[in-house]
């Protein structure tokens, strides 16, 4: 009896490495778990294509597409850390990694990736998803935030039309959208149910930068002059101009675009991949264009918080994990990503394709906007969820609501937001 449950031993180890967490190996081949976010039928369909593209053509490394959420990603990936069942190939946002780089749940990727790739990738972007000394997430798709308008309104108003050459200043563009409200109409509708990201990211053009790192290293909320041009701006649009539709502050971006292509509101900031949606769903002869955002002290530099890739520390085979990164984001199969979620890529050779410079649907304002995006400005700084989630959130809220006035604002930001950000410094 002893002998044979000799002989069985090591085939039972074996079963049970193969039942691991991570990627796993099925005799000679590896399986590696990709978990993808796209969510738009087009990115969608793109990923998997591209994973049914490497596995055709790298029988020793198979890549199994696992779908995630966006809405609920930091919570399921926290608990699969935890779990030890992690996917191996994670697909997120920059702003989302700082506690996870962190934490030791990501591998850094500084020694894994081939030149071609970071010297591809400008360091701007690459300043996205750095922690400490290590690189945690490969940044592959951005958005900035535009100006989507309606064009026969804006011709018939007579109005400059702005371009990233010259762009509206934060001061010229309260006086337009004033300009082009009455009677029920309003000159822009700010979809501000999330309205830190957007505030936050645009006040970058006015030179805001709200957190600061000190010699010791720590971070602090400072709400100063420059940081408040943007909120301002908005809050005297809806509670002093009246040039702002009030009812949509708790929106969404998607749940303004039925009163836009109903003539009720002539500008709606969102971001660049709102373009497909307003492809699919505007009527027929409805007119559009996208212009830059407004422009301040900082020019049209935005803050952005570019869709990554990170590899789980807990990954076996982090070599293999890396080189299927490498894969999904050559040129051509980053423009393809791209053309997917109807974003930026962030590889130099990609950007530089013909298919994202036309004018068509705006794609070459958008490109022209690239060069002026930069690592927002909550991208490293631990605690930020939980103080956009606690503190930011709700507070911006309310003053955009008129319910607190700019100095109440600044008093939570700063004094509840510096306690939040205290306990993660120690």
């Amino acid at each position: 009896m002893m002998r044979h449950l000799r002989l069985l031993l090591p085939v039972l180890l074996l079963l049970l490495a193969g039942c691991s967490s991570g990627g796993t190996r099925d005799d000679s081949r590896i399986t590696l778990r990709f978990q993808s976010l796209a969510w738009q039928e087009e990115s969608v369909e793109a990923n998997k294509d591209l994973v049914k593209e490497w596995n055709a053509t790298h029988p020793d490394v198979r890549v199994e597409y696992v779908q995630g959420s966006w809405d609920s990603v930091h919570d399921q990936l926290l608990t699969a850390f935890e779990g030890g069942e992690a996917p191996d190939i994670i697909h997120d946002a920059s702003d989302d990694l700082a506690d996870f780089a962190y934490g030791g749940y990501l591998a850094d990727l500084t020694d894994l990736l081939p030149a071609r790739l970071k010297s591809d990738i400008p360091r701007r972007s690459w300043e996205t998803a750095t922690f400490g000394d290590g690189v945690y997430g490969v940044p592959f798709l951005q958005e900035p935030r535009v100006l989507i308008a309606n064009a026969k309104w804006l011709k018939r108003s007579g109005v400059r039309i702005p371009t990233p050459e010259r762009p509206w200043t934060w001061a010229e563009f309260r006086r337009i959208t004033e300009g082009l409200s009455g009677q029920g109409e309003y000159g822009v509708a700010w979809p501000l149910k999330e309205p830190v990201s957007a505030t936050l990211n645009l006040s970058l053009s006015a030179g805001g930068q709200l957190f600061h790192r000190g010699s010791d290293g720590k971070v602090t909320v400072r709400f100063e002059a420059a940081d408040q041009v943007v909120p301002r701006t908005v809050h005297d649009q809806v509670r002093t101009d009246r040039s702002a539709s009030p009812t949509t502050l708790g929106s969404g971006g998607s749940d303004t675009l039925p009163g836009f292509f109903g003539g009720r509101y002539a500008m709606v900031p969102l971001g660049f991949s709102y373009r497909q949606q307003i492809v699919q769903q505007a009527p027929k002869g409805f007119e559009w264009q996208v212009l830059p955002a407004p422009a301040g002290a900082g020019g049209l530099t935005q803050g952005v918080s570019p869709q990554t890739l990170s590899i789980a520390e807990d990954c076996p085979h982090q070599k293999e994990a890396a080189a299927f990164i490498d894969f999904l984001l050559r040129p051509r199969n980053m423009v393809r990503l791209a053309l997917g979620d109807w974003m930026l890529p962030t590889g130099t050779r990609a950007l530089n394709d013909p298919a994202l410079r036309t004018a068509e649907h705006g794609w070459s304002t958008g490109t022209a906007l690239a060069a002026h995006l930069r690592p927002a400005p909550a991208q490293t700084v631990r605690g930020y969820p939980e103080w956009k989630d606690k503190v930011a959130t709700p507070a911006l809220q309310e003053y955009y609501s008129g319910a607190i006035d700019i100095r109440e604002l600044r008093e939570r930001l700063e004094r509840d937001g510096n306690l939040v950000l205290a306990r993660y410094q120690r």
